[in-house]
């Protein structure tokens, strides 16, 4: 939907402390009650493991809520989650990537409890097998692992309140009998996400200001069926079904506008108001299926493991954009609109994809891991744009360019884009533990990608666009446990970003009539390196040390003033375009210190972390990429967007569990970040906060529990931006997250069943860039 597009573009591209897609499936089962004498947070050669098998904090949570409070994650959107130092987090499973599209994960994890999880890694620098770009790190979720054969599930129920009420509910099984294991997984529900807009740009000359709200209303329903089957001792068949659907029809935009523009015969201010009233009717698919074989080789662990797998994602999406006269206090003037623009914007994605991966051990502590993958996928954006302008009558309007020339009303738009992308992939990866204390791993991956967009409608020049690139991308880990109490550790990666499939599809977005986000198809995969340096104290203290360096960084840039085209006419009035493209280089430096550590005979558990990151920011825009528009001033000068500021930031995190009572039943959960203010591509992003605290019954199978979010209401987005050229941009976007979740959980059955193995799709690369 536009919106989650708009806000996507202003704020997943910046801060790498804050928050998504993306993540996958976990069932519940019952936790022995222990007393946790083990490491509950450690340092292993290449990630962070968190053991969450006997905490308190996971009964009766989702899994989205345990990620939350595990450490070095975090989310201020209540959407995606972040490692601290990366862009993005991508969500395993034993191992395996998930299977879903980010909007689907989303649901997911918020629909599905998470007692089963027997701990979570924390990989921030993924090793070449790892098909993983730019910055992003990996959580990998590990299982508990039951032998017994029956059946077990859970029931979830949870309603919320934010400014509107929300529900859902989640349904769980797991089956083995013998050699056949097969899980379950369904899920359902229906919110609306509100949010409230200021949007202000302009300069002394001529300024645009948007306020208003926009409601968007989902139905979602997803789930997945998975078959294991052991051949023999050494061998499985696996067979995996994921299946997701939402529908978000009437949504609304009512956005109040006020443009003025300077006279300079009554040398003062003209001011004009309009009333942006939109409506879309959206919904989305996402079916994929996977076929899985593994072999085991030896007793070492060495094996064999081939994937296949078809995706195919479908949304479809039809927007009504009206823009009517209004008066100085939003009231319109007349029931006929002054405009109307309607979009019919398709998105089909079809992907073929295959992995294959063998892990050879050696007895010497040496490990060979080498693989391949293929991926092929094909889009289909038949999009159409129909534009009507009305006169003061209500009748269509006969429009005429500046040399006096008849311009068609209504003005129609087709563009059938289609893109096609061949990626094929092979790596290498050698680890060795060379003794107790030192153990190091080295690897590359190579990537070949292929390329081709064509456009039906477009100027000759932009109807056909060809990428072809190579990538060799090395990766390099050394660990060192200096003794039982001290470790220090190393990492380097190269990787790419590759845009999404959304951000290649040519069209607008529009949010109002001057206001409005452009897709590239020009856009090029960016290139990422990643240092870190890592010391460990007493498996509870830890200090992360990272920098990461972006090449043609990815991102959305607002070009603001009168639109002239290659041919000299002038096509736009004070407009502000915000353009997906890349966006000159970036560097990210930050120091993280932190602690995970229990209290007080185990009633306190505490994570903390505090730590501070510096943003380098060297990009500039003068021209639209997509259609080669500059951007001029009232007075004619040529305007350049360019963003070459320096910023330093503090980040503050603590989530604490506190144990009531004797028995364990009990539980108050207190969680809190602060975001300081830092510099992103867009400008100054001001600072964030939150404060959630939550209330936990456990009563046999049944938990009970009661979550308040952002109570103090500081968790909204303001972002700034002064440029030199006297221009300037704000943004505020309260998305109402002070709320309220109460929720049921109930657990059923054999607590004791084994957890079917989780499989790895090969076609699970491609879901975090389809939208």
């Amino acid at each position: 939907m536009k919106t989650q597009i708009f806000i996507a573009a202003l704020f997943l591209s910046g801060f790498a402390f804050a928050q998504e897609k993306k993540s996958d499936s976990v069932k519940t089962q019952k936790i022995e009650e222990v007393v946790l004498t083990k490491q509950v947070f450690k340092k292993q050669s290449d990630r962070f493991v968190y053991d969450v098998a006997a905490s308190p904090v996971t009964k009766g949570n989702t899994t989205f809520d345990l990620l939350r409070q595990t450490p070095l994650l975090s989310t201020t959107d209540d959407k995606t989650l972040k490692i601290v130092g990366k862009n993005n987090a991508l969500i395993y499973i034993n191992g395996r990537k998930t299977n879903m599209d980010a909007e689907s994960v989303t649901q997911f994890l918020k629909n599905t409890p998470a007692e089963n999880i027997q701990k979570i890694e924390v990989i921030t620098v993924p090793g070449s097998e790892f098909q993983v770009e730019s910055s992003d790190g990996i959580i990998n979720i590990i299982l508990k692992k039951k032998m017994s054969d029956g059946l077990n599930g859970n029931m979830r129920m949870s309603n919320t309140q934010n400014k509107y009420n929300g529900s859902s509910a989640s349904f769980s099984a797991n089956y083995r009998k013998d050699k056949l294991g097969v899980s379950a997984n369904l899920y359902g529900g229906e919110n609306i996400q509100a949010q409230h807009y200021v949007l202000r740009n302009g300069n002394n000359l001529s300024s645009n200001e948007s306020t208003g709200n926009i409601d968007d209303p989902n139905q979602y329903l997803g789930g997945y069926l998975n078959f294991d089957y052991q051949l023999t001792e050494k061998s499985n068949l696996a067979l995996s079904w994921n299946s997701s659907a939402n529908k978000s029809y009437n949504s609304t935009v009512n956005l109040f506008n006020t443009i003025s523009s300077f006279n300079e015969k009554t040398n003062a201010l003209d001011t004009n108001y309009t009333n942006s009233r939109n409506k879309e009717d959206a919904r989305s698919y996402n079916n994929s299926v996977n076929l899985n074989y593994e072999l085991k080789t030896d007793s070492l662990g060495s094996k064999l493991n081939v994937n296949a797998a078809y995706l195919n994602y479908k949304r479809f999406q039809f927007t009504d954009n009206k823009t009517f006269s209004a008066d100085p206090l939003g009231n319109d003037t007349g029931v006929i609109p002054t405009q109307t623009i309607t979009q019919n914007l398709p998105q089909i994605i079809n992907n073929f994809s295959s992995t294959v991966d063998y892990i050879q051990k050696f007895k010497n502590d040496f490990t060979i891991a080498v693989g391949g993958n293929f991926n092929k996928t094909k889009t289909d954006n038949d999009t159409k744009n129909t534009t009507t302008v009305y006169d003061i009558d209500g009748n269509i309007a006969e429009l005429f360019d500046s040399n006096g020339n008849t311009i068609d009303n209504p003005k129609y738009e087709p563009n059938h884009f289609i893109y096609d992308e061949n990626i094929y992939g092979a790596y290498l990866t050698l680890e060795k533990k060379f003794s107790d204390k030192f153990s190091g791993k080295i690897g590359t991956r190579y990537e070949i990608t292929n390329s081709i967009g064509t456009s039906d409608n477009a100027a000759p020049e932009y109807r056909k666009i060809e990428r072809d690139y190579n990538n060799l991308l090395p990766y390099l880990s050394i660990n060192y446990a200096i003794n039982d109490k001290n470790n220090i550790s190393y990492a380097f990666s190269s990787r790419m970003r590759r845009p999404s499939f959304w951000e290649l599809n040519p069209v607008r977005n529009i949010l109002t009539e001057n206001n409005y986000t452009q897709n590239n198809p020009f856009v090029k995969a960016s290139s990422t390196y990643n240092q870190e340096l890592t010391y460990m104290y007493k498996s509870s203290y830890f200090l992360i040390l990272n920098h990461s360096y972006f090449k043609d960084q990815i991102t959305q840039v607002p070009l603001q003033g009168y639109a002239k085209s290659m041919d000299g006419k002038i096509t736009e009035q004070n407009v502000l375009r915000y353009i997906r493209t890349n966006f000159g280089d970036k560097q990210e430096m930050s120091a993280m210190l932190g602690m995970n550590k229990t209290f007080f005979n185990q009633y306190l558990t505490m994570n903390f972390n505090i730590g501070v990151q510096h943003n380098v920011n060297n990009g500039s825009l003068s021209v639209d990429p997509t259609n080669g528009d500059i951007f001029l001033d009232k007075k004619g000068n040529q305007i350049v967007y360019s963003n070459n500021i320096k910023s330093t930031s503090i980040l503050i995190q603590t989530n604490n569990t506190i144990r009531l009572d004797k028995k364990k039943t009990w539980f108050l959960g207190v969680n809190y970040f602060f975001v300081d203010k830092q510099q992103i591509e867009l400008g100054m992003l001001k600072n964030l906060s939150s404060l959630d605290v939550s209330l936990k019954k456990n009563w046999n199978d049944w938990t009970f529990a009661l979550n308040l979010t952002d109570v103090l209401r500081t968790n909204i987005v303001e972002i700034e931006d002064y440029q030199d050229n006297g221009n300037y941009n704000y943004v505020r976007n309260d998305q109402f997250r002070r709320g309220g979740t109460f929720s049921i959980t109930y657990n059923f059955g054999n607590q004791k069943v084994k957890k079917v193995r989780d499989i790895e799709g090969a076609s699970d690369a491609i879901k975090s860039r389809t939208r």
